[in-house]
């Protein structure tokens, strides 16, 4: 089932807090200041793969959230960085803020990645505030907080050429013949209700393209009238259109 549209919240991880210890040992028990500074939070990238082609797996994982650093300990140890989330959407992927509508990436690439929340900066522990004037520093920093984002994600299929026209005109079924595409064909308008693809080897059997088959598209579509336009974002790609027109007369 091809998906094509998913809300999800994303949520780095904060810094870690920096630590205030001082150094303790058998023959200086009373030694400088020697608090590590935090780890760096997690932060949540989005990567374009070839293998994923649809939004399904957002549909139900509402939230991608990385984990917080680490806090800094004695004997100048930092804390952990946590680890960052990777996320894989199919590519062809828009990504937009959904806070003012803000397109934040157009992941039309393999591999093309975005980070779409940074992880907050681990806090500087009491080592790091030592001076001259200030040799017994009892103050650290707490980590910096990671950001929090609600986003929308927008599939626009990457093919080659589209097949649109009027519903029933037997786009499916070319598809079907060209390629090796398995697509459901009836005698009945809207048969096809979401984009298919299907990939077409020329007769040299070296060369390919993708072909997309469209819902089909009526008068009145911008006004809402069948299955709408929404689709249309699809072919927005496609370096070639082949608009199919029946020949079996006018239609009602």
């Amino acid at each position: 089932m091809l998906i094509d549209r998913a809300v999800v919240e994303v949520r780095s991880g904060n810094g870690g807090n920096g630590a205030i210890s001082f150094l303790q040992e058998k023959n200086m028990p009373k030694g400088g200041p020697d608090g590590g500074n935090g780890g760096k939070g997690g932060s949540v990238y989005l990567i374009a793969k070839k293998n994923v082609n649809t939004l399904l797996a957002y549909r139900h994982s509402k939230v991608l959230q990385a984990m917080d650093g680490g806090k800094g300990d004695k004997k100048m140890r930092s804390g952990k960085n946590a680890e960052d989330v990777i996320a894989e959407v199919p590519v062809g992927t828009l990504v937009y803020q959904e806070e003012g509508n803000l397109l934040l990436a157009d992941l039309s690439q393999e591999g093309q990645m975005v980070c779409v929340a940074k992880g907050g900066r681990g806090g500087r522990g009491n080592a790091a505030f030592k001076t001259s004037r200030l040799r017994i520093p009892r103050i650290a920093e707490n980590g910096h907080p990671g950001e929090r984002k609600r986003l929308i994600l927008e599939l626009k299929l990457v093919a080659d050429a589209g097949l649109i026209g009027f519903p029933s005109v037997g786009k499916s079924t070319f598809l079907n013949i060209v390629s090796k595409a398995n697509v459901a064909t009836a005698d009945y308008p809207f048969t096809t209700l979401i984009p298919n693809l299907g990939v077409v080897t020329l007769p040299d059997s070296y060369s390919q393209f993708v072909l997309a088959d469209m819902p089909g598209l009526i008068e009145g579509a911008h006004e809402g009238k069948g299955l709408g336009i929404s689709f249309l974002r699809h072919i927005e790609r496609c370096r070639v259109l082949v608009h199919m027109v029946s020949m079996g007369g006018e239609r009602d």
